[in-house]
């Protein structure tokens, strides 16, 4: 995929410009798979009963909901007082504001899905420990898959469905008002602008 007015250029080095752009279908092409893998090692390898294992794999969706949230509202829309602070925004997510039709720039390249994966994964493996954790990272992985999936298509598809306008509806009010700059920060769901109070 090369530089075009549709998906303008973004770096100046050919190769890392060609690799800040990812069709939308890389997400379910790749971590669909490892949620599988995680899901089938926690009841296969590791004992978890299926029914208690699906169970926390849903909790596991739940917290990512939230975690979707606070990373938009806090990481993906921080300015660090910096020289260099306007420049990271941009790379982290300034970008998505600056052309928001660009649709290969609308969900998150694999390599920054593993960096911002790894720090999660640690967090839930000490807490969780070595049983629960892969049922609990599966669930979660398998929220950031309808996350980025939902973000793409709020941009791009056209849907009649009433549930999907709404959540197309809530994002774009996020891109394009003014007022909602910096409110309506869930895209895949609402919930925690209702509860934080960023509708």
């Amino acid at each position: 995929m090369r530089a075009s007015p549709e998906s303008p250029r973004m770096l100046q080095n050919d190769f890392l410009d060609f690799f800040s752009r990812t069709p939308w279908w890389v997400v379910p092409l790749i971590w669909i798979p490892v949620v599988s893998g995680l899901f089938r090692h926690g009841v296969m390898e590791r004992g978890a009963d299926l029914l208690p294992a699906i169970a926390v794999a849903l909790s596991g969706t739940f917290v990512w909901t939230l975690s979707e949230y606070g990373l938009h509202r806090t990481f993906f829309h921080w300015k660090a007082n910096t020289m260099w602070g306007p420049r990271l925004h941009f790379l982290v997510h300034g970008v998505h504001h600056e052309w928001p039709q660009d649709r290969y720039r609308l969900v998150m390249p694999p390599l920054v899905g593993v960096l911002i994966a790894v720090p999660f994964a640690s967090v839930f493996w000490f807490t969780l420990g070595p049983v629960w954790f892969f049922p609990f990272f599966a669930g979660f992985l398998a929220g950031y898959i309808c996350y980025d999936c939902i973000h793409y298509a709020t941009h791009h598809l056209k849907w009649t469905n009433p549930v999907f306008q709404a959540v197309k509806k809530h994002h774009l009010l996020h891109h394009h008002s003014p007022k909602h700059k910096y409110r309506k920060y869930g895209v895949s769901s609402p919930l925690w602008d209702l509860v934080f109070g960023t509708m």
